[in-house]
């Protein structure tokens, strides 16, 4: 018999999962997060929840807030089942289930006062975000864009903030005023220098209101980097499916994702924080070489099989890895052009390190999908892919795989498939794009224009060069004739 997922239930959902060995009710927050999304509970909420199990950390609970729109739904169906949440884990080998409970509440969008309020509670001491690539209002090079709509309405209304940034602000500012210590800002999202990033966007829009609360935060505000990792897709009836046929349980919103996990950071928290290096995590002098690792090795590797699959009409990541072109153009780019430019890792062979991550991406059971990789390539291709087609190049190396990475994007964003297929578009930018990869066709200069997601790379004759012989061979000879080439060593013009 089914078990709708409650607090109340959970003596009955232990039938066939595994339930948090402390009682949830003890919780209290210390942790207020932005982005209550797949990835956060798969990860940040799941080594919270290794650590409560221990009998400890109990005041370093997740207190969610939401900004969207759509966090609204996450709030309502996460509220319903008392904030638990059912996690699968699936190796090979393995599928097992667990249920978490380290989050007291969510607070939903457009209760601002009630997140300005919590943000300024002294108990918060760390404020955490996943607001995915595109949220962190920069440019290709990684900038702070003070241009930016959003950016501009909350600088003129810090009081009625709409943004993440904007929402921190506020709180800060009332822990200022009332003397309370500030909270630390940690960043788990997948871009280089996360700390940094945030602490620059943070300041960034502080200053165009108040200079000197600016400098008070440069002073007082901890904004560790960190990197983080596990494959994580997205729910959807499958996964709903799954877990009630399988496990008994039903979740109004479960997490599917797989087994291996990492994360690791500096070690910056003034106000405090859980002891979570007795769980697994790695605590770093320097996170940048592990994280330059995984986000050129595996995110990059991610973006570059995307395209690929889906002109040839593939939906699930293992099915990409299980064909043999698109296998071995992955082993080969990673090989020839991006591991060899990736900085040396502590007690990390890269090789042995992509090994690792294509076994990965060949878990039958995780149901990860290429639309998944293939969307939001506006955010992704710049931080992803262009920069070790920058560093290449900087170092007068040859780009032709990175080269075709770019495009087989731009022949996507043509919008159908070598079979005829219409391609469904998932990206803030998808209107250009899709409008300049049409005129590239002809001028592939045209997919180059945007500034914003190639910078100083379009201004390579080598990198124009490339692209443009890549993009032909592509529409002449179509995506699986034009890997052949590639792999041959014959892509060259």
């Amino acid at each position: 018999m089914t078990v709708k997922l409650s607090l109340a239930s959970l003596k009955d959902v232990a039938r066939t999962a595994a339930v948090p060995a402390y009682d949830p009710k003890s919780l209290t927050p210390g942790i207020l997060h932005f982005g209550v999304g797949n990835f956060h509970r798969a990860h940040q909420a799941i080594y919270l929840d290794d650590l409560f199990n221990t009998g400890k950390a109990h005041d370093w609970a997740i207190i969610g807030a939401g900004v969207m729109p759509s966090d609204a739904a996450m709030r309502d169906k996460l509220a319903a089942q008392d904030f638990l949440t059912t996690v699968v884990e699936q190796d090979n080998n393995r599928t097992a289930a667990r249920v978490t409970a380290p989050m007291t509440d969510i607070i939903a969008p457009g209760e601002t006062a009630a997140l300005i309020e919590k943000l300024a509670d002294p108990t918060i001491r760390i404020v955490s975000m996943t607001i995915t690539e595109g949220g962190y209002f920069i440019d290709a090079a990684g900038h702070f864009n003070p241009a930016h709509p959003a950016i501009a309405e909350d600088s003129r209304n810090p009081d009625s903030p709409k943004t993440v940034f904007g929402l921190i602000l506020a709180g800060l500012r009332e822990r200022k005023a009332r003397g309370i210590a500030p909270f630390t800002i940690m960043s788990c999202d997948n871009i280089p220098g996360n700390g940094e990033v945030t602490e620059n966007t943070v300041i960034g829009l502080a200053k165009l209101a108040d200079p000197d609360f600016a400098r008070w935060i440069h002073d007082n505000v901890a904004f560790p980097n960190s990197m983080v990792d596990r494959i994580t897709p997205a729910t959807g009836q499958r996964e709903i499916g799954i877990l009630r046929n399988d496990f008994d349980i039903d979740d109004n919103w479960p997490v599917f994702c797989e087994e291996f996990k990492q994360w690791v950071m500096e070690d910056n928290f003034p106000s405090g924080r859980p002891r979570l290096e007795e769980v697994g995590v790695q605590f770093v002098p320097d996170v940048a070489p592990y994280e330059l690792m995984k986000i050129r090795i595996l995110n990059g590797g991610h973006a570059a099989i995307a395209y690929p699959a889906a002109l040839l009409d593939i939906h699930f990541v293992h099915e990409a890895m299980e064909h043999p072109l698109i296998r071995a153009f992955l082993a080969k780019l990673e090989k020839d052009e991006i591991i060899p430019i990736v900085p040396p890792v502590p007690d990390t062979d890269l090789n042995d390190y992509y090994g690792l991550i294509e076994r990965r991406f060949l878990n039958p059971k995780i149901g990860d999908t290429i639309p998944r990789l293939a969307q939001d390539g506006s955010n992704r291709q710049p931080k992803f892919i262009l920069p070790s087609t920058r560093d290449r190049l900087a170092k007068g190396l040859d780009i032709i795989g990175l080269s075709l990475v770019s495009a087989l994007w731009c022949r996507y964003f043509a919008g159908t498939s070598d079979s005829g297929r219409e391609i469904v578009f998932n990206d803030a930018s998808a209107d250009k794009l899709h409008a300049a990869a049409l005129k590239a066709r002809d001028n592939p200069d045209a997919f180059l224009v945007f500034d914003e997601i190639f910078g100083e790379v379009s201004k390579s004759e080598l990198f124009r060069k490339r692209f443009a012989h890549a993009l032909s061979t592509l529409w002449r000879e179509g995506t699986a004739r034009t890997l052949e080439l590639y792999l041959r060593d014959e892509l060259v013009k």
